[in-house]
């Protein structure tokens, strides 16, 4: 199985600490400490109430750039927080390439609760989804990975579902079912791009309170990022969700279809990642998808 991809910009708590002094000297005095190890960032806690993303692969740097550029413009028409950088880092001689202070949002990520204590999340993520899912500029980000026409996907899915252990014939026959569905029919509209329940922060009572990671911000077809029905809820939850999406928002009749097709396919990529934290969303994600086919 793939692991997560070796760094390759070098990035340490030391770097962090001299860009901190050279570009933003007043929050110098503030504790600096590893805060979280991604696949495209390193994240450190810069007191207790802000966080320094620092991209730690070359390829994340486009992404970190996105998300500097667009997310201050989206978060404005959304009724959930999300983490605006409060500072943009940039290129110099120290680390030649942008890097973020954003606030770092009270909550706990969605991926924490059971299963079945996630449906206080839902109202509020269908409102998100209705506000974010609107069409967008010319000038989006693009993504090859979440939003486009399922058939760009169908050669690597298909190859992950034959050799993943537990997916096999059933997912594929479940895959060529799902992504045969009527394509997107309508304008690109703005997605997340990665709203899976890592990425979902909720508050004590299990609402919605924050969307995070918005380095996968595109444009394209909004069943990329519904998915995350199957990534993150039951049968009853979902269901409910699937009535206020439609209660508020304008979809097409097979983009349920479609979304299933995506969840597939990230669970499939999930999977395949090695990634333990990412592995329990795929176990559960297929489980859906096989018990509602």
């Amino acid at each position: 199985m793939p692991t997560p991809p070796d760094a390759d910009l070098g990035v340490t708590i030391d770097l962090v600490t001299t860009l901190i002094g050279q570009q933003c000297p007043h929050w110098s005095a503030l504790p600096l400490a590893p805060f979280a190890h991604g696949w495209d960032n390193e994240t450190f806690a810069l007191g207790d109430d802000l966080l320094v993303r620092v991209p730690r692969r070359g390829v994340a740097v486009a992404l970190l750039r996105h998300e500097q550029r667009w997310l201050p413009e989206l978060a404005g028409r959304l009724p959930v927080r999300t983490p605006v950088p409060v500072w943009v880092g940039a290129p110099s001689a120290s680390f030649p390439h942008p890097w973020s202070v954003v606030p770092r949002l009270p909550g706990r990520v969605l991926a924490g609760l059971g299963i079945d204590e996630r449906g206080a999340a839902v109202d509020g993520l269908a409102a998100t989804f209705a506000a974010l899912h609107v069409p967008a500029p010319g000038n989006a980000p693009d993504n090859p990975f979440r939003g486009g026409p399922l058939a760009g996907r169908d050669p690597i899915v298909r190859q992950r579902l034959r050799q993943l252990p537990g997916f096999g014939t059933e997912a594929v026959e479940l895959w060529t079912r799902w992504a045969s569905a009527p394509p997107y029919p309508g304008p690109p509209l703005w997605l997340h791009g990665d709203p899976h329940p890592l990425n979902v922060l909720v508050d004590d009572a299990g609402r919605l309170a924050g969307l995070l990671d918005w380095g996968d911000v595109t444009a394209g077809d909004p069943a990329s990022d519904l998915a995350t029905l199957w990534l993150s809820f039951g049968p009853a939850d979902r269901a409910r969700l699937i009535e206020a999406c439609r209660a508020v928002g304008d979809h097409d009749p097979a983009v349920w279809t479609r979304a299933r097709a995506w969840a597939l396919a990230l669970a499939s990529a999930f999977a395949a990642s090695g990634d333990p934290a990412l592995a329990p969303v795929a176990a559960h994600t297929w489980a859906q998808l096989r018990a509602q086919s």
